[in-house]
Formats: structure tokens, C-alpha cells, sequence
């Protein structure tokens, strides 16, 4: 496999860069490298999930799938203190990232680990998961990991993810329907799609 972000040890050389984002109406720091996902800035799909996401009424543990640097479970683990979160990512300089960037937005609610999509937490069930989905590694592991997040939902969960239609949004949802009770599309934005997948 080409060396990107989906890479377990990226060999390109580390860069990293430091910035400061609102997010939710929160400013959260970050620092990125070369070789993880969207390095220079919070991407488009990224932001546009953070802005429709909606937490599930009652508290749970929230799974973040790919978590790059952090940007999506560490924005949400800083407004929900009480609730407990995993960032999961094959890409250790991701995770290395992410546990750095939990100590600079003092996030200490979440647990981040090496995971090939959730090979590690297939034990859990969670209440909400949210991916930005690797797309470059192929559909075929985009639809496993959709697969895996519907085992690894507690009765009624949700799955969120945000996937631009000319990367396979519309394979994405027949995907989708097959193995959940209630897919919709929350948003579409500059060809960006925004899907929520309920198991009830």
C-alpha cells in the first residue's frame, strides 16, 4: 500500500505545525504532521460533521474511527467532560498526535488507541461513532468498517460519517441500508454528505 494517511507507520518526514480553530463554538489547538490526514488544516468534511453532529440523548461511550490528529473526538470530549471517549487510528503518528493534542486542549476524558478500523475495540458497544471514513484505502474497507460499527453499537446508536459523493456517498448509503434500521442524510454541502445510520 502507497504511503498516506491510512499508513501504520507513515515514512515520510515529520513536519508538524501548531494552529487554533473554532470548532462548535469552542477555539481548540492542534498540532499536525506530515503523513496524517488534512495536515495543514481542519478539512471541509471534518468541520461540516462537527457542525450537524448531534450527541444521543442519554450519555454513552463515543467512538471517533480514523481520528487523525484529533479533531473530531477531542472537540467533542471537551464539550461532554462527563462522557467517555476512544479515538482509534492505525497510523501511529496520528495517535501520537492525538494524545499530544489531548493534553494541549486538556481533554482527559478519552482514550486513544492503535486500532486497524476497530480490530481493538470489537468487545465494546458504544452509544454514538463517528468516522471520517479512509477512503483512499478502497471501498471495500470503507464498507467493512461500516460493518464493524454496526456490531460495535449499543441498541439504537448511531453511526455519523461525513463522505463526498464523488468518493462513493451514493455506494456508501445502499451500503448503509442493508445493515441499519434508519439511514438518513443529515446535510449535503459542497458535495459532501452527511449520513446518520440508527440500529433500532
Amino acid at each position: 500500500m502507497s504511503d498516506h494517511y491510512y499508513s501504520e507507520k507513515p515514512s515520510v518526514e515529520s513536519s508538524r505545525r501548531n494552529w487554533e480553530v473554532d470548532l462548535r463554538g469552542r477555539k481548540m489547538s492542534f498540532t499536525s504532521d506530515a503523513g496524517v490526514f488534512s495536515k495543514n488544516e481542519v478539512d471541509f468534511g471534518s468541520r461540516l460533521l462537527l457542525d450537524y453532529y448531534l450527541f444521543p440523548e442519554k450519555s454513552g461511550k463515543i467512538l471517533d474511527i480514523g481520528c487523525g490528529y484529533g479533531t473530531i473526538g477531542l472537540t467533542l470530549a471537551k464539550e461532554k467532560p462527563d462522557w467517555e471517549f476512544t479515538l482509534i487510528d492505525i497510523n501511529e503518528r496520528a495517535l501520537e498526535l492525538s494524545k499530544l493534542n489531548a493534553e494541549l486542549n486538556k481533554v482527559e476524558n478519552v482514550t486513544v488507541k492503535k486500532s486497524d478500523l476497530l480490530s481493538e475495540v470489537k468487545e465494546e458497544k458504544f452509544a454514538s461513532i463517528l468516522s471520517n471514513p479512509p477512503i483512499r484505502a478502497g471501498k471495500k474497507v470503507v464498507h467493512q468498517l461500516f460493518e464493524e460499527a454496526c456490531n460495535c453499537l449499543e441498541d439504537c446508536g448511531e453511526l455519523w460519517i461525513v463522505i463526498q459523493k464523488k468518493q462513493g456517498a451514493p455506494s456508501a448509503l445502499e451500503k448503509l441500508k442493508t445493515l441499519f434500521n434508519e439511514v438518513t442524510v443529515e446535510k449535503k454541502s459542497k458535495g459532501y454528505y452527511i449520513i446518520k445510520a440508527k440500529k433500532c
